[in-house]
C-alpha cells in the first residue's frame, strides 16, 4: 500500500478547506453534533492523530482550536507530517497500536485516507460546495469501505459509523461513499 490515496484525499480536502470563510464556522454540518469549526478541528487534528499513530505514539493530549487561526496552514503542516510518518521504512508492514486497537499500517493509511476524504465531503456539503469530489479516488475508497466496514461498526449514534443511508439514483461516487458511511445525501 502506498500513501497515494491519502495524498489525494489530502489534496481534495485542502481544496475544500481553502474556500471556507470565517462566517461559515458556526454553520451546521452533516455530522449532527458538529458545526463547521468542529469539523475543521477534526480534519486538521486528524492529520496529527494519523502521524502519531503511524509513529506508534499516543495522540497529543488536549484539543486545539485550529479554526480560530490559519487552519489551512495547520492542515498543510499536519498533512505533511502524516504522509511522512506513513512513508517511514516499515510502517505499512507493522502492526500499529492505536487508541481503538491494533491494525496494520497498510490498513491505517487506508482509514486515514477515507477519514480525510469523507470529512472533506462533509465540509463541502456544509459550506455549499460541490460534493462530486475526486470521482476515481471516491470510487476506490467506497470499495475499500464496503470491504472493511461491517454492521458491527455501525450505531445509531454514528460511533464509529452511522447506519448506511440510501444514495439517490445516479449519485456520484463521493455521495455514495458518504451515504455508505451514514450521511444523508
Amino acid at each position: 500500500m502506498s500513501t497515494e490515496p491519502l495524498e489525494q484525499a489530502i489534496a481534495t480536502t485542502r481544496a475544500v478547506l481553502t474556500t471556507v470563510s470565517k462566517e461559515q464556522l458556526g454553520d451546521a454540518t452533516p455530522c449532527a453534533q458538529w458545526k463547521v469549526s468542529d469539523l475543521i478541528n477534526h480534519i486538521v487534528g486528524g492529520q496529527y492523530f494519523f502521524e502519531a499513530g503511524a509513529k506508534g505514539e499516543p495522540p497529543a493530549a488536549g484539543e486545539t482550536d485550529f479554526s480560530a487561526g490559519d487552519f489551512v496552514a495547520a492542515f498543510d503542516e499536519g498533512a505533511q507530517r502524516s504522509v511522512a510518518a506513513f512513508r517511514a521504512d516499515g510502517v505499512m508492514d507493522k502492526m500499529l497500536t492505536l487508541p481503538f486497537g491494533q491494525m496494520p499500517g497498510s490498513a491505517f493509511v487506508g482509514l486515514a485516507a477515507t477519514d480525510t476524504f469523507t470529512h472533506g465531503w462533509d465540509l463541502a456539503k456544509a459550506t455549499g460546495q460541490n460534493t462530486n469530489l475526486a470521482p476515481e479516488l471516491a470510487g476506490q475508497l467506497l470499495i475499500g469501505a464496503k470491504h472493511a466496514i461491517s454492521p458491527a461498526f455501525r450505531s445509531p449514534e454514528g460511533n464509529p459509523f452511522g447506519q448506511e443511508q440510501p444514495a439517490p439514483a445516479g449519485a456520484n461516487n463521493a455521495d455514495q461513499l458518504a451515504a455508505f458511511l451514514g450521511r444523508k445525501v
